[in-house]
């Protein structure tokens, strides 16, 4: 009998399929990996355990018993605890406080902080974890706060332990300690579900492995009986390779040469040129760094050494205005909280960037605007009603629009797309990738991160292949499947 298992779940939003009847069992003192691409419906998946996330169809089952995990308490009360891969502690509390929030002992109207301080030692000496229980929690590594996490969700003695991508910010040594935690846990017939992007870490720690490919159930295996390989293709099944529009071409002048640029635990010895017109790829998985090379590009976040150059002239101490004015744009990953602002409306929002183009010396009428917004609209197809709503009214892939007709309103020379398609549906990056494409037409280069390495393949002119915060190869799409990126990424890593 399964300590977990679903039976045909389902979950439907409006025009998406995020999981389509999925069954799986998971078995009480075994490991489970659960992996996919972005987008596979593991999130759905995991939500759903967690009871974050109600079904639209389909059974959760219990100790073989069935199950509604109304909500995350309701799925705790079942003994079932997640971790999840953005940490939740409160930085000012103490690792006690943080792991007994909420069910702090009191004597009378006072919390007892002795019998507090004791159980939760008990709590850590019992996981063979070496922790001072009174340090503050923000004080910790981040290797640190994943185990405080663990024996959070220990200490209520569940069954079924789900891990998500637990590792993805931890160093190799501090890796090793956290499976040996997970192995004691599993010893102990705790049902482990552990959700990684790391294909090199699972034959390290995973009993089983279940693959889910656009929200099905593509096959339940025992590790020891399965290939990198095997796993790869199941994660990909057989790619449609689409071609690069023939007249997307890469220039000889160099819009920006980047050498021995570093920043402490983010990247280091990064070296590369970027042509006008290219469309250069940066392909890695989390933790490689990827963004916080982006930001320091742009003067989000300064570096520590290195040069920066922009058609041919070197910028010293790159601030986001310094290389706003000397063409270069910025979309980052989040979009929602650094990019828009949500309250205002979709003119204002696409006006913010180029502003010192449109207004006519110190100031700006709507009508200035509305000219640069209409061009945009029609240039990416935004699909809005009136530009004068809130920004917070369109879809993910129409803000993700916006996000773009704002840097072009101020004409760059270089963009930098950080996962612009994330959470956008298919046929708005279709035309994310048009405007790669336009914009290498126009000889104006694009820098292009993306944890879809199937869009890298099919839009890149060039894929730069970076891991642990370095650049370790660099290959061209039509010299390799998209498959073989994802297994050149993970060699990358392990080596």
């Amino acid at each position: 009998m399964y300590k977990l298992e679903t039976r045909d779940l389902r979950k439907e939003y409006p025009g998406t399929l995020a999981l389509a009847d999925v069954s799986i069992g998971f078995s009480g003192g075994e490991v489970h990996a659960l992996i996919g691409k972005n987008g596979a419906g593991k999130s759905t998946l995991v939500k759903m355990l967690a009871g974050s996330v109600q079904p639209t169809s389909g059974q959760i089952f219990v100790d073989g018993s069935e199950t509604k995990l109304s909500s995350p308490t309701a799925a705790f009360q079942r003994g079932i605890a997640t971790v999840y891969q953005e940490l939740s502690l409160v930085p000012s509390l103490t690792v006690a406080e943080n792991i007994l929030l909420g069910r702090l002992p009191q004597r009378g109207p006072f919390i007892d902080w002795r019998a507090a301080n004791a159980r939760a030692e008990a709590i850590l000496t019992d996981l063979q974890i070496d922790l001072d229980v009174r340090e503050r929690a923000g004080n910790l590594g981040v290797a640190q706060q994943q185990v405080v996490e663990i024996a959070k969700a220990m200490s209520a003695d569940p069954s079924v332990l789900i891990l998500d991508e637990p590792t993805s910010a931890l160093a190799r040594h501090e890796t090793d300690r956290l499976f040996a935690l997970v192995r004691r846990l599993s010893a102990r017939g705790v049902a482990i579900i552990y959700i990684s992007h790391r294909l090199q870490e699972l034959h390290q720690i995973a009993d089983r492995i279940t693959v889910l490919r656009d929200g099905r159930h593509i096959d339940t295996r025992a590790m020891a009986e399965t290939s990198a390989a095997d796993i790869v293709h199941m994660m990909f099944g057989e790619v449609v390779q689409r071609p690069r529009p023939q007249d997307a071409q890469v220039g000889t002048q160099p819009a920006l040469r980047v050498k021995n640029l570093e920043r402490k635990h983010a990247f280091r010895d990064i070296n590369f040129t970027l042509y006008a017109g290219e469309v250069l790829g940066i392909a890695g998985m989390l933790g490689a760094g990827r963004t916080e090379l982006l930001k320091s590009l742009f003067g989000a976040e300064p570096f520590d050494g290195g040069q920066v150059e922009v058609a041919g002239q070197i910028i010293a101490a790159p601030t986001p205005m310094r290389m706003k004015e000397h063409g270069m744009a910025f979309t980052p990953e989040n979009r929602k909280e650094e990019a828009l602002v949500q309250g205002h409306s979709i003119r204002a929002n696409m006006c913010m960037a180029g502003m010192g183009r449109i207004a006519r010396g110190f100031y700006t009428t709507r009508a200035l605007e509305q000219e640069h917004v209409d061009a945009q609209v029609e240039r990416l197809q935004i699909k809005v009603a009136d530009t004068e709503h809130a920004v917070s009214s369109l879809s993910g892939g129409n803000q993700q629009k916006v996000v773009v007709a704002n840097w072009l309103n101020n004409r760059p020379r270089i963009v930098l797309f950080d996962e612009p398609t994330r959470g956008i549906d298919v046929q708005a990056k279709q035309q994310i990738f048009q405007v790669m494409w336009d914009l290498s037409r126009d000889g104006i280069a694009s820098i292009f991160v993306s944890t879809e390495l199937e869009e890298l393949h099919e839009v890149c002119h060039r894929i730069l292949i970076m891991q642990n915060g370095r650049i370790v190869d660099e290959v061209r799409p039509e010299q390799i499947a998209p498959d073989e990126l994802y297994v050149r990424c993970m060699e990358s890593e392990e080596s």
